[in-house]
């Protein structure tokens, strides 16, 4: 699938996320909260908002690529449920969040959203999950 060229990051996102990459359809980042394994898939189209404004083609492979990076980071850190959201009610362009949640976690069992402060990577952590998730990823990105 090829990225369109007028494609571009909302500041929100890029302020908030890391990069790990870009798939077929997506960029893929990771929200910068060690917390929760939390990574997001933010389709590289311009003007998305909603699920329903990507082709018929887009949305399969959206669940697709959705699919497997639940699947992967269930795998890599064996949690007890997967949530993914794409709510869209502080940043408007269309983006898919995956957080493993795990009974117990600062949140369980309520949204992750607003609980506490976010706890931001530092360079250690951040190897160590890129580490844990590059299966996961090398199967996913393009770049």
């Amino acid at each position: 699938m090829t990225r369109n060229q007028n494609f571009s990051l909302h500041e929100r996102l890029a302020k908030d996320t890391l990069s790990l990459g870009r798939s077929n359809l997506c960029e893929i980042r990771l929200m910068n909260d060690q917390t929760w394994p939390w990574v997001l898939l933010v389709p590289a189209l311009a003007g998305m908002r909603e699920i329903y404004d990507l082709s018929p083609e887009q949305q399969r492979l959206l669940l697709n690529e959705s699919s497997a990076l639940s699947r992967g980071m269930m795998d890599v850190f064996s949690g007890d449920k997967m949530n993914v959201a794409a709510l869209g009610n502080m940043v408007p362009q269309l983006h898919v969040h995956h957080i493993v949640r795990f009974e117990g976690d600062p949140a369980w069992p309520a949204p992750v959203w607003g609980k506490q402060p976010p706890m931001p990577y530092n360079e250690a952590r951040l190897a160590e999950f890129k580490k844990a998730m590059a299966p996961v990823l090398s199967q996913l990105c393009i770049v």
